[in-house]
């Protein structure tokens, strides 16, 4: 999640990009660093879309946090009822714990107090939220926005959020498609193509394709915006009516179910559980995202109960949701006639596409890993604030860099920086790179994806993290694992992981250029010349005490094997080396302090002796493992 922005130059009337989510909503903007999300005073860029009706409303997390204590009052899923009828809801509305009616021309409305508040109203009060967090982060005033809705809304719901937006003191200059506004934040106009964006959102879904060309603009002079991109809608098909929520509502069901047949039937009952087991559900489906099994502990008006929800439970209830999903994509293809074959790129856009299903079954259904760069739940409104700044005159190229600007490596044991594409290299550009394990029987390794020119993985940009899990348990050093940095020509940077024996592998992917102005870019070059010796001092050392720990310990273990073999004389100079490494390597385990007070030539002095000692020792080992091989009548070739 991206840190608070802080207040930079004041933008001449900035127009701030707004993804108005059925679950969750964000405020972004772009400047010179590219767009980004802006977040609150404590540090939060997502927005829960949950509204408690009042004399003062409350907005977001603490109108989310209450839910269960004023239900018919805590409205979400608001978005749902955008622009649409009462009748349209058909049995929905009965599934809400808050009482939904018909207002002016059969529009569905929520009650309360004798009043029928229209769902732009309830809107109009998360957008107020998102516009002051903006104002804040920015620290001037902000009248105008772009906001995003689902490719399959009417006209009538896209008149409905324009309205919410005028309620909130906003212009809406712009309502952008948010698959489009996906596209552009991930710059996927400099290269064209056909793309498909996969949208599942909390409540809607939708699947299009566009075709994005780029031409030059006769009025413009050479260089920046000369080329201009267009997003050509070919295709769109989905569902306003299906998301997340239905999967939590399916799940709530289930663990309702549970609930009753430990505290009774009625314990599961009224609009406060109702409110408590979603929030449940929900927590659940996150979880389940990255565990096989949770434990869901409901606290309830009558009594508390713990339940259990697993992966496979969940995957099967969102199984017919998916293919309805699929089924809407082969339509959107047939409509654009075009193969499957034909899609250049998947993007994913949404919440719900973090779970490990639905990924599975886009990549299964095109053919191809889609596109996870970026935050899904961001990603609309980087997209949003990339359309806001060309609208506001502030940004014609949007377009990714043609190189890589800083070096893109990964951190080894102790904390240094292995570089794998250094700063420069021109993309599309790929490199490999085997690296081992440090400790006997480890089941997992982490990979640290980072950028910058420094040494230390302390002194470089964090980009991304990942697991390599459930290695066989082998001694430190003999598995062998791949690690692929591959960026495309897009700029979008995929990491890979594979243990060659057992076949395992792991993966991310990352944008290597996001966020990064070019005076940042000049200001880390210029940080890695300033600190090159001491950085190439520490990262000497830290190699040292990694390498030279593997070979105390292979020392150990050989010696404990054939020591009854070794004149005491020999085993005593042996020891002595060996406490002579070990020293080296506890003071450089004590941070950057220790690295300082260490000599690296007397560690490499220190280290070679070890070496050139223990060559008598591991001769007599290896002749004993001989020795022992022929004993037991180990097989042979032939």
């Amino acid at each position: 999640m991206s840190p608070v922005a802080p207040a930079g130059p004041a933008h001449r009337d900035p127009i701030i990009g707004i993804d108005l989510g059925t679950t969750n909503s964000l405020v972004a903007i772009c400047d010179a660093s590219g767009p980004r999300v802006l977040c609150d005073g404590d540090g939060r860029a997502i927005l829960p879309s949950v509204v408690r009706l009042g004399d003062s409303p409350i907005v977001g997390h603490a109108a989310r946090a209450g839910a269960g204590e004023d239900p018919t009052r805590t409205i979400y899923s608001v978005k749902r009822l955008m622009g649409r009828g009462l009748a349209d809801l058909g049995d929905e509305a009965a599934r809400l714990p808050y009482p939904v009616v018909a207002g002016p021309r059969g529009l569905a409305c929520v009650a309360w107090e004798g009043r029928a508040i229209t769902p732009q109203e309830i809107s109009a009060e998360i957008l107020r939220r998102l516009r002051a967090t903006a104002e804040a982060a920015l620290g001037q005033p902000v009248r105008r926005c772009v906001i995003t809705v689902p490719a399959y809304f009417d006209d009538a719901q896209r008149q409905a959020t324009r309205d919410a937006g005028r309620l909130a003191g906003l212009e809406v200059v712009r309502i952008v498609n948010e698959p489009t506004a996906a596209a552009l934040a991930y710059g996927l106009g400099r290269r064209g193509g056909c793309v498909a964006v996969y949208d599942l959102g909390g409540g809607t879904f939708d699947l299009s394709i566009l075709r994005i060309t780029s031409e030059r603009d006769p009025d413009a002079a050479a260089g920046e915006g000369a080329e201009e991109s267009f997003f050509e809608v070919l295709a769109t098909a989905g569902d306003t009516h299906l998301g997340g929520d239905d999967i939590d509502a399916a799940l709530s069901a289930r663990l309702a179910a549970a609930v009753a047949e430990r505290l009774g039937g009625a314990a599961a009952e009224g609009p406060a559980a109702m409110q408590i087991l979603r929030l449940a559900a929900e927590r659940a489906k996150i979880a389940l995202s990255a565990q096989e099994k949770v434990e869901v502990e409901v606290a309830l008006p009558a009594g508390r109960a713990t339940v259990s929800a697993t992966r496979a439970e969940v995957e099967a209830i969102a199984a017919p949701l998916l293919a309805r999903t699929l089924q809407a994509c082969g339509q959107c293809l047939r409509d654009a006639n075009l193969p499957v074959e034909a899609i250049d790129t998947v993007v994913l856009v949404g919440g719900s596409t973090r779970m490990p299903c639905v990924r599975a079954a886009v990549a299964g259904f095109f053919g191809r890993a889609p596109y996870a760069a970026l935050d899904p739940e961001e990603v609309v409104a980087l997209g949003a604030a990339a359309q806001g700044a060309v609208l506001a005159g502030d940004r014609r190229d949007l377009l990714l860099l043609d190189v890589i600007p800083l070096s893109l490596g990964m951190e080894t044991v102790g904390g240094g920086v292995a570089k794998l594409l250094v700063r420069n290299t021109t993309i599309p550009a790929r490199a490999v790179e085997t690296f081992s394990t440090s400790v006997d029987g480890q089941r997992n390794v982490r990979i640290h994806v980072v950028q910058g020119e420094r040494e230390l993985v302390g002194d470089c940009r964090s980009l991304a993290r990942f697991d390599l899990a459930g290695l066989p348990p082998m001694p430190a050093g003999i598995p062998k694992i791949e690690v692929e940095f591959l960026v495309d020509a897009n700029g979008v940077l995929g990491v890979t992981a594979t243990e060659a024996r057992s076949g395992l592998r792991a993966g991310v992917q990352v944008l290597p250029t996001y966020g990064l102005t070019a005076e940042e870019v000049d200001r880390i070059e210029r940080e890695s010349f300033a600190h090159a010796r001491e950085d190439m001092r520490r990262h000497r050392l830290i190699d040292l005490r990694v390498n030279a720990a593997l070979d105390a310990k292979w020392s150990r273990e050989a010696l404990a094997r054939v020591r009854p073999e070794l004149e005491p004389a020999y085993i005593a100079e042996l020891e002595g080396h060996l406490a002579a490494v070990d020293q080296f390597v506890a003071r450089c385990g004590e941070g950057v302090a220790g690295l300082d007070s260490v000599d690296p030539d007397a560690f490499s002095a220190a280290r070679d002796g070890l070496n050139r000692c223990a060559m008598r020792l591991h001769e007599v080992a290896i002749a004993a493992s001989l020795r022992g091989g022929a004993a037991t009548g180990a097989p042979g070739g032939g």
